[in-house]
């Protein structure tokens, strides 16, 4: 019985510390990460154009990534998560 005890309070001490990490970083605001991947744009130097901001609403964050020439897939720089809730 102390085992599935112990075992409960272990699960709910990760849960929380999850749950805290996932409250105290990232930006408050959609608004707040769109400012930062925008200002981190225009700070680098980008002579080809391939940079750029998007906004992905399914990961709550926005993503600073670099297009490719050819037909490979973008590679993202950066990513700016935002709190949801």
């Amino acid at each position: 019985m102390k085992i599935i005890s112990l075992f409960f309070q272990v699960v709910l001490s990760v849960i929380l510390i999850g749950i805290s990490i996932y409250f105290l970083t990232g930006y408050d605001s959609a608004f707040e990460a769109d400012q930062s991947c925008h200002s981190y744009l225009s700070n680098l130097s980008d002579p080809s154009g391939n940079l750029g901001c998007d906004h992905d609403t399914e990961t709550h964050q926005w993503i600073l990534y670099e297009t490719m020439d050819n037909s490979e897939p973008a590679k993202i720089v950066k990513k700016y998560r935002y709190k949801f809730l």
